[in-house]
């Protein structure tokens, strides 16, 4: 992971209110929700998710993420699980 930078971006005042009832909802705060987005965007042109296979992988697990209702950040989840054993 690089350098964590801050940065002003502008964005229409009704996109912003669902925004951050979105990352709300995921228990995220709005910058981790907004580099979340951004990072969809990106890493299928340039890094792993080029790759056709991987772009298929990340769609079911996302499917599989919606099925059973898992939400927030994942990674923290993950950390959790490992931890209590």
């Amino acid at each position: 992971m690089g350098k964590i930078v801050k940065v002003l971006v502008s964005i229409d005042d009704r996109l912003l209110v669902r925004v951050d009832k979105a990352a709300r909802e995921a228990g995220m705060s709005r910058s981790a929700f907004l580099a979340r987005a951004a990072a969809r965007e990106v890493v299928p042109k340039y890094g792993p998710g080029r790759d056709p296979r991987v772009r298929r992988a990340m769609a079911e697990i996302r499917k599989l993420a919606a099925t059973h209702g898992a939400s927030g950040d994942v990674t923290a989840m993950i950390r959790e699980m490992r931890d209590s054993r």
